[in-house]
């Protein structure tokens, strides 16, 4: 059984991407998710109803004991599994300007965003060395490329992650383990559904925010076999705002 974990696979860009992968690929999704059960559930039949494959993989990205429990355990229940497909998609924001920002809110920031990137790929990285084959994508943002006033905290994490990314490519590439890293700007989900759309899209040269759906497409190519010369990038899906 050939597997692609999503982690926060459970709403926003999370939930499309695994719909995405279960449209275009074989692949059985595994839709990792914290709290919201409810919502990852309906991600799951939304991929049952057509026709995909999938299961619940519950556990906190943050938490290094929490993942590799999770993960050893749907191993052992699953011996022949094999997670080909890993997208690093779990993050959280805690916005405000750095000189108030309080010592919770960047290490919150840090730790869901940047060490869950180390918590989990670092974990599944050795049988994706052995098998010879994986594909690597952390979504990362805008504003951890460009920078954005009031997320220090977010774009440090994030530059972070493009960073390793960059540096992960380059080590486990003979291995024919792709690493990439997709950089979305202003994306219609819940984590933009405060800000003013109607102000901040005249700031985008396409004058609209984007869809979950166009995020997951690109998801979706990178983990194909199509993509199996593109590694180490970080491709910018923001209408134009940053490039």
């Amino acid at each position: 059984m050939k597997c692609a974990l999503v982690t926060g696979g459970s709403r926003g860009i999370g939930k499309a991407i695994c719909l995405q992968l279960a449209a275009d690929s074989e692949y059985h999704i595994l839709i990792n998710y914290y709290k919201n059960k409810t919502a990852a559930l309906e991600t799951l039949q939304t991929i049952e109803k057509t026709g995909g494959k999938g299961s619940l993989l519950p556990f906190d990205v943050s938490n290094r004991e929490s993942v590799v429990d999770a993960l050893e355990t749907f191993q052992n229940n699953n011996p022949e599994a094999v997670i080909e497909i890993l997208v690093n998609n779990a993050g959280i924001t805690k916005d405000g300007l750095f000189m108030w920002m309080k010592p919770e809110d960047w290490n919150s920031v840090i730790n869901t965003n940047l060490n869950s990137f180390f918590n989990v790929t670092n974990h599944l990285i050795q049988n994706m060395l052995m098998n010879r084959y994986g594909r690597i994508i952390n979504i990362v943002s805008l504003a951890g490329v460009k920078g954005n006033a009031g997320q220090v905290n977010y774009a440090a994490a994030k530059g972070a992650v493009v960073a390793a990314t960059k540096s992960l490519a380059q080590e486990v590439g003979k291995r024919n383990i792709t690493v990439n890293a997709v950089a979305p700007g202003f994306i219609k989900s819940e984590m933009t559904e405060d800000l003013d759309e109607k102000e901040l899209k005249k700031m985008v040269p396409l004058n609209r925010f984007g869809n979950p759906e166009e995020v997951a497409h690109l998801v979706s190519f990178l983990t194909s076999k199509k993509a199996s010369y593109i590694t180490g990038e970080v491709i910018n899906i923001n209408g134009g705002i940053y490039s």
